[in-house]
This record gives structure tokens, C-alpha cells and sequence, in this order.
């Protein structure tokens, strides 16, 4: 028998056949909290690749809350997209119904495919929900730049982003924020997308240049930060990388954790995704806390201590960085199991 499915707490498989909704919701882990994730809606070859997905990105966000001593768990819920919908609200809607009935066990966000109005829609059907009001790209963009900033101080000794140059894949609202903050910061950025307009227009705003979809991985640069798809570092891709620095907001960076140990073989230095992309559910945590803009700010930046922190606890050929972000989330698990 397959037991590979039954990783974390829970799985739901979500179906409303009157509205065309299938979905998966998968809580990972609720030691710190409720579970907190996005809900992503994006196209699915069938219900395992669905499942798999939900459950591989719920596990990271686990460590995500954990790294950044948020008092969430991790959860993830995915809507398959099986095409243009009747009624997107209806859907959406009817989502938020199956959330509901997790009793506050998940509590779901923005992600690929969804946006605050999705959300909205969530919570008029019963779900308790983040993101609905506010769009948390921007501080997962700043949350980035301060990781950059700190991985560009451990590798050269000055944090200055003066001269270096940043490639930043995908222009959507974080990578455009993003190329904002670095081209801002001095950096020469490179940007790249699916959509060539999008990618030009960014470019444009930060005096950047082009680059193109598939030649991401071979384009020498000093930081490359993926803010779009997953699994960008892969069998095809890791040793093609041109770069010294990998700092991006995408989810599931690498195809497999093995990279993480071909990445340092290569003298690259990896920021594992989960300790970069905090910013927006530290953003989420201020909301529901009811916390100022001060605190914010500040504690999005301190994503910057903690790359300095993972970066400088790795040891070249025993310790990945990947390895020293992992032990700093199970220390956070560790400490609130024995607490409670």
C-alpha cells in the first residue's frame, strides 16, 4: 500500500459539482496555530498531482511561520482550474464554504491564481480569512530585498546592492515591487516573464533589460530571484545557473532538497524560499494582530538578520543553508510542543 499520501494532519478534497469547484485543502502541521496558506488555482493533470502539491507546499509553509516565529501552523489549499467558470464568485464562495466547515483549523490567503476579492468572496461564505483587504506583495517584496541585501553582505562582505544585478523572474505584483526596491537600492535588474509586455514594462519603470523566458538559467548575473513558478532549480536547470546568489519569493525553489547541497558544490549561495518570502504572512500576522506599520516594517526587514543567521550557521560540505533554515523552524516546533 502507497502511504506516501499521509503526510501532515489532514487532507480535504473539496466538490461542488453544481458550481464545477474540486479542491484540495491540506493542513501540514497546527503545533504554533491554525494553519495558514494560500489557496492557489492553477490547472492540474489529475487529483494526485493536486493533492501532492497542496501537501508539498503546506509542509513548507510550516516552516515559513515557524522560521519567522509566527504563531500559525502551515496549511495549503489548491482549486483546480479546469477552465473558464460560469460564475467565478459561486465558486469562490463555495470554497470558502469547505473552509468554513474546518472550524478556523486552516485559515486560507492570496497565492497564485487568487486575489483579495477571491478571498472576500471566501469569507461571505463563512471562512476566516487573510488577505481579503490588503495585498500582501509588497511586503513579501520588501522581505525579499532585505534577504538579497544580507545574502549580498555574506558573500561580498558589503551590503550595498550598487552595481550588483538582480534577475528577477516574474513581473507580477511581487517581481514588480521587487525590481522597484532593488533597482531603488542601486541594482542593475534584469526582468523575465511569460507575458514579454509585462516583463517590458517593469524593465522600463526600473531602467532594466529583457530577458527571455528560456534563458533565465544560463544569463550570468549576481542574485537570480525566481518570483514566479516552482521548482525552478532542476535537473535541467541547476547546472546551467549562472549566477553567485539565489533569493526569490516563488514557493519551492528547488525540485529536490538534494540541490541544495549541488547549489553550495557550485559556490552558490542558496536562500532557502521559506525564510525570503515571510514577509507576507508576517504582513497577514500584523493584520490580525492588529499591529502598526512600524512593527511591520521592521519585522519584515528582520527577515534580513535571520539570511544573515541561516547563511552564517552553514558549513561548506556539512551544513547546507537549506539545512541550518530547516533546523531553525523544527527549534521554533520543538520549543511550542514542549510549552504545550
Amino acid at each position: 500500500m502507497d502511504f506516501s499520501f499521509w503526510t501532515g494532519e489532514q487532507v480535504v478534497v473539496c466538490h461542488d459539482r453544481s458550481v464545477g469547484l474540486r479542491a484540495v485543502i491540506a493542513i501540514d502541521d497546527t503545533t504554533l496555530g491554525p494553519a495558514l496558506g494560500g489557496v492557489r488555482y492553477r490547472p492540474y493533470a489529475d487529483a494526485e498531482a493536486a493533492i501532492r502539491e497542496a501537501q508539498r507546499l503546506a509542509s513548507a509553509m510550516t516552516r515559513k511561520n515557524a522560521a519567522a516565529g509566527l504563531p500559525f501552523g502551515g496549511g495549503k489549499a489548491v482549486i483546480v482550474d479546469d477552465g473558464p467558470v460560469a460564475d467565478r464568485a459561486a465558486l469562490m464562495k463555495a470554497f470558502g464554504a469547505f473552509v468554513a466547515r474546518c472550524a478556523g483549523a486552516y485559515l486560507p490567503g492570496v497565492d497564485m491564481g487568487t486575489t483579495p476579492a477571491d478571498l472576500a468572496l471566501m469569507g461571505e461564505a463563512g471562512a476566516t480569512v487573510s488577505c481579503h483587504e490588503e495585498d500582501p506583495s509588497p511586503w513579501t517584496a520588501l522581505g525579499v530585498s532585505a534577504a538579497i541585501h544580507a545574502a549580498v553582505r555574506h558573500v561580498d562582505g558589503n551590503g550595498t546592492l550598487e552595481g550588483v544585478s538582480v534577475l528577477v523572474q516574474g513581473a507580477g505584483h511581487v517581481g514588480a515591487s521587487l525590481a522597484r526596491l532593488v533597482a531603488d537600492s542601486g541594482a542593475r535588474v534584469l526582468v523575465s516573464d511569460i507575458d514579454a509586455d509585462r516583463a517590458q514594462r517593469v524593465a522600463d519603470e526600473v531602467a532594466g533589460s529583457v530577458v527571455a523566458p528560456d534563458a533565465v538559467s544560463t544569463t550570468a548575473c549576481d542574485v537570480y530571484a525566481p518570483c514566479a513558478i516552482a521548482r525552478v532549480v532542476n535537473e535541467q536547470s541547476i547546472d546551467a545557473l549562472a549566477c553567485r546568489i539565489i533569493a526569490g519569493a516563488a514557493n519551492d525553489t528547488l525540485a529536490d532538497a538534494t540541490y541544495a547541497g549541488r547549489l553550495a558544490d557550485r559556490g552558490i549561495t542558496y536562500v532557502p524560499d521559506f525564510v525570503a518570502n515571510a514577509g507576507g504572512v508576517i504582513h497577514i500576522h500584523a493584520l490580525r494582530a492588529g499591529s502598526g506599520q512600524d512593527w511591520l516594517r521592521a519585522e519584515v526587514l528582520a527577515i534580513g538578520e535571520r539570511v544573515s543567521l541561516v547563511l552564517g550557521a552553514a558549513e561548506p560540505g556539512v551544513k547546507t543553508p537549506l539545512d541550518a533554515a530547516e533546523d531553525l523552524a523544527r527549534a521554533h516546533l520543538g520549543r511550542a510542543a514542549v510549552a504545550g
